[in-house]
């Protein structure tokens, strides 16, 4: 994809010329409470029942699609036949069956490599993949009355990971394994038309909403769009000293605000009607981190629970200051990541405001009597997030998600990755078996009940873009955005088409 450049004439004596004051778009937005956890949470219930409770929601839509595949399918003279249990399945009998995929790999984590941080010298290093050399990883499917090993060409094929739900037809070998021949996900979930969003939509067929002559009262109340944009920013990746990117910073806040800009761009940048920031605005500190995995050597004297040898409050100073400087002309959603000031487990809680002096002034207030809260102009949000924005479904992560996926599979595709979680139906398969979870009791709050219009990801190693199809029309855009800290790239995002373009801020 070409990265357009900013040029203009900046350097040239004043002239007479009149221009028209430039006013930014608006933005229609309605964040949703998707996966905001209650006050009070507990962490005594086992992790377990998530997986049962994503099975039992998923289950019926895999299995209508089974049952449409291979409703007449046969084997010489043999008819397939559907089981409900993974234990039904008899040796030699062609079936098929439903359930959830369980990784067996001996190079995931375990809680042992936790505990070896305070009594080694140092914790053992993050694997970049836990597949095995050596082949031994073995793929089971499991449901409420046990497990049974999946083998076959097929699975080589096919992305699978822990806690994905799929079905899978074929019989069982002398060996007590089951020969997979096909293999069927979910797919996509019922999608809403634009600005219908919040309307209930049936299973298994897009909506489409008619345009009659009733409807015309409700259309008028949608808000007139003039090409308005939004601009996904991932990683910016702010320190407590001199990052190396502060000039990027600095050229990316004036370009948001159209302050280096000739008149063309300026205009351009007037139809950002949103920022949003997808994750880890705050860097590692890796000399935090080193020193607390070495023997547990650093014992600093703590004052009100404030260590100050292992918190530096600058970056987050920074951060503020630049949410800061374009909050009065422009609304920002903050969506936390790894490496932010916010609970480590899935979903991650919104970044408190009181973490930003000078922003929190634009945060939304509290609650009136009777009346529905609006979103702040400063909006901290959860991760992962879903929202309304335009009238477009958009869900979006910090990257945790996808960035676990991967160390499941041999591809190095971060967009087949996003494309097999939405036709999973599931926005953090990986959770809680290697991605860490709350350990939800009633509900799966990341299997997708309704498809998204856009999906993001953020802190991807390059951007990529695509847009995926489904069975009943559904169309989803998938963007991996890039940090901006190694890469210097902003995503800007066509509220009316969703295609999308790349802006590169780079010192040269």
């Amino acid at each position: 994809m070409a990265v357009p450049k900013l040029e203009g004439s900046l350097l040239r004596g004043p002239s007479d010329q009149k221009y028209a004051s430039i006013e930014r778009q608006t933005s229609s937005y309605k964040p949703l409470d998707t996966y905001a956890l209650e006050k009070e949470k507990h962490y005594q219930q086992q992790f377990g029942d998530m997986y049962f409770l994503r099975l039992t929601k998923l289950k019926p839509a895999v299995e209508r699609i089974a049952e449409e595949a291979w409703e007449d399918f046969r084997i010489g003279n043999e008819m397939v036949e559907k089981v409900e249990r993974v234990l039904d399945v008899r040796q030699g009998k062609l079936c098929w069956v439903a359930g959830t995929i369980y990784m067996e790999m001996p190079l995931k984590p375990n809680i042992l490599d936790d505990i070896s941080k305070d009594h080694w010298i140092s914790a053992p290093p993050a694997r970049q993949k836990y597949l095995s050399a050596t082949g031994e990883d073995l793929v089971m499917l499991e449901d409420e009355s046990g497990r049974l090993r999946l083998v076959g060409a097929p699975l080589a094929s096919e992305m699978l990971v822990t806690g994905c739900i799929i079905a899978v037809m074929g019989t069982e070998n002398a060996n007590g394994d089951f020969e997979v021949v096909d293999i069927k996900v979910p797919d996509l979930p019922p999608q809403a038309e634009r600005w219908h969003t919040s309307e209930p939509v049936g299973d298994g067929i897009s909506r489409k909403k008619l345009k009659l002559d009733e409807d015309e009262d409700e259309d008028m109340d949608k808000p007139v769009s003039n090409s308005k944009k939004i601009a996904i920013v991932s990683g910016l990746g702010f320190s407590g000293t001199d990052s190396g990117h502060s000039l990027e910073i600095n050229l990316l806040t004036e370009y948001l605000l159209g302050e280096a800009l000739d008149p063309a761009n300026q205009e351009s940048a007037s139809q950002i009607s949103r920022l949003i920031i997808a994750g880890n605005s705050i860097a590692l500190d890796h000399d935090a981190v080193a020193t607390d995995t070495i023997g547990n050597t650093r014992k600093a004297h703590k004052k009100y629970g404030y260590d100050s040898s292992a918190y530096n409050p600058a970056p987050t100073k920074h951060f503020d200051d630049f949410l800061a400087t374009l909050l009065p002309t422009m609304p920002v959603t903050l969506i936390p990541g790894y490496t932010d000031p916010a609970n480590v487990s899935l979903p991650q809680q919104p970044i408190h405001p009181a973490m930003f002096p000078q922003a929190r002034a634009f945060s939304r207030g509290p609650p009136k009597d009777g009346e529905e809260t609006q979103p702040g102009w400063f909006d901290t949000v959860t991760n992962p997030w879903d929202s309304e924005i335009e009238g477009w479904k958009v869900l979006g992560t910090g990257g945790q998600n996808v960035d676990d996926v991967f160390k499941y599979v041999e591809s190095e595709d971060r967009l087949g990755m996003m494309e097999a979680m939405c036709r999973w139906r599931c926005c953090a398969p990986t959770a809680p078996d290697t991605l860490w979870s709350y350990p939800f009791q009633d509900d799966d709050p990341f299997v997708l009940n309704t498809c998204p219009h856009l999906f993001f990801v953020g802190s991807q190693p390059k951007f990529d873009t695509a847009e995926i199809e489904g069975p009943a029309g559904q169309t989803i855009r998938l963007i991996a955005v890039p940090q901006f800290s190694e890469t210097g790239e902003i995503v800007i995002v066509d509220s009316e088409t969703l295609e999308t373009s790349l802006v590169r801020i780079s010192v040269a």
